[in-house]
């Protein structure tokens, strides 16, 4: 498992003696072989700037960082695949921060780059080489030209083409799960939010935020051209925009609109799920599905990181519960971090806030963050760090009724469209 690194040109390499190194949270730890897997396809390799690579030497076990001139690297991976460990690094600029990817260790072994993950989902839809350019590109000309006054369009062309941005590209593809953007507003400030950032903060969002409110002639538009097979979805609330439940009104007309003309494919919300009496409105409109986005199921590490504006995690809780009772099959966008979710009482209080909610489906999703800056923010572990491997094994375990995951999924046949037993909300 040798140490790989690149050279401030970008050219990347693998050492010729020095085993590879990674980090759970602030701790540089060994690569475990068992977690090891090839590259996946789809799989990007970056440098990570104001870094040093650490390896170790394998006889004496010292860990020794390279030379100035070089960089470590890190894997960004696709969707259905959960990083176990973040590169072994340490910054030659304390004051810097990466880039906002979630990026994972590294090394190279038996001819080949592998890395430390976990193949949680079937990576096929969400591989980027299944979305060829020349086909986005059809599609974009098609649908904007077929739609030429619809402001989502255009705002979405250059989210696939320029962002190349999955679900964007799904709705001109006319597959899977497309986008539909809604919201230029947000009731939190998410610390690593990819569409928007305060000047001082450091980061460089990656993408920008959409700065107009669709109609609802707009949104049912895109709807309703999506929604043509019984597996399609539609999704409300992309990296591109803030939060969609502030335009409950707009979603809530729209979906009804959509379902007086067609009840093919499936409604789904990305949410933070703070506004209760706007996601009662919204399931009650005729929702399928639901992903909410959190980071924990403590409050004050929720807090730390999304700066929630007139909510609290018990909002949160009660939505997911309502929607729930109303048939709305359930998931969270669980945002990832070895050294962190893999924390003992994270782990507890996940497993507890999943059985409360009657939760069907945990996405993990690699956070996208400078890992410094995040370990700054939130509060330090209280007790044990068991190894992300050991997490995911635990909530196997300990919710076997629940499909652990990396992106959202059609429900199974027999919940589909099925109201659940009332809970108590």
């Amino acid at each position: 498992m040798y140490l790989v690194y690149a050279d401030e040109q970008g050219n990347v390499y693998d050492h010729p003696e020095l085993y590879g190194l990674a980090r759970s949270g602030d701790m540089i730890v060994e690569m475990l072989e068992e977690e090891l897997i090839p590259l996946p396809e789809g799989a990007t390799l970056v440098g990570l700037p104001c870094t040093r690579a650490v390896g170790m030497n394998p006889e004496t076990g010292e860990m020794l960082p390279l030379p100035a001139g070089s960089q470590a690297v890190g894997a960004l991976l696709p969707q259905g695949f959960t990083r176990l460990c973040l590169p072994g690094y340490v910054k030659t600029d304390k004051e810097y921060k990466l880039p906002l990817f979630g990026y994972s260790a590294v090394v190279w072994k038996d001819g080949g780059f592998y890395v430390a993950a976990d193949p949680t989902d079937n990576p096929e839809q969400w591989n980027p080489l299944n979305s060829g350019r020349e086909a986005v590109e059809a599609g974009v000309e098609a649908l904007t030209a077929k739609y030429p006054e619809n402001r989502l369009y255009g705002h979405l062309s250059n989210c696939a083409l320029g962002y190349e941005c999955l679900t964007s590209s799904n709705t001109f593809l006319g597959r899977w799960e497309g986008a539909v953007p809604v919201s230029y507003s947000c009731n939190a400030g998410c610390f690593g939010c990819i569409s928007e950032q305060p000047d001082d903060s450091g980061f460089v969002s990656p993408q920008t935020r959409m700065n107009f409110r669709p109609t609802v002639s707009e949104l049912t538009q895109v709807m309703l051209e999506h929604l043509k097979t019984p597996q399609s979805i539609v999704s409300f609330g992309q990296g591109c925009e803030g939060e969609p439940s502030t335009q409950a009104k707009l979603i809530i007309e729209a979906i009804r609109e959509v379902r007086s003309i067609t009840d093919m494919g499936y409604i789904n919300i990305n949410t933070n799920a703070g506004l209760s009496d706007h996601m009662r409105g919204i399931v009650d409109a005729g929702l399928d599905l639901m992903r909410v986005s959190t980071i924990s199921a403590l409050d004050d590490h929720y807090n730390a990181y999304y700066k929630p504006r007139g909510y609290t995690l018990a909002n949160v809780e009660k939505s997911l519960k309502y929607a729930l009772s109303q048939g709305v099959y359930t998931s969270i966008n669980y945002l990832i971090f070895p050294g962190v979710t893999d924390r003992e009482e994270e782990i507890e209080a996940m497993v507890e806030f999943v059985r409360r909610t009657g939760l069907r489906l945990i996405q993990m999703r690699n956070l996208n963050i400078d890992p410094e800056a995040y370990l700054n923010l939130i509060p330090p572990a209280q007790g044990d760090i068991l190894g992300m491997k050991t997490m995911l094994d635990i909530f196997r375990d300990e919710l076997p009724e629940v499909v652990i995951g990396s992106y959202t999924h059609v429900p199974p046949t027999e919940l589909a469209r099925v109201k659940q037993l009332p809970i108590n909300i």
